[in-house]
């Protein structure tokens, strides 16, 4: 859903760094997958197709924060009563 957002921060050696990915369309999600000591976090569309994908090592994540859409929200976006 749109407002679908995923923050990750990572350690870069001297001072954390601070990355968002977010479901910048209406329909779009984000998904996150851990594979193999990495973290993938993609912006993906209705019919499962990735839009954006960032890749980050797992062993330098020092936090991982999913903010989901709020479905009351998208309810009344979608239903545009007055």
């Amino acid at each position: 859903m749109k407002g679908d957002r995923v923050e990750i921060v990572i350690d870069a050696g001297g001072s954390p760094r601070t990355y968002e990915v977010v479901a910048t369309r209406a329909g779009r999600r984000v998904e996150v997958a851990t594979r193999r000591g990495l973290v993938e976090v993609s912006e993906v569309t209705r019919s499962g197709t990735a839009v954006r994908t960032a890749r980050f090592m797992s062993s330098r994540i020092l936090a991982l924060v999913e903010h989901p859409a709020d479905e009351d929200s998208a309810i009344r976006h979608s239903t545009d009563e007055p």
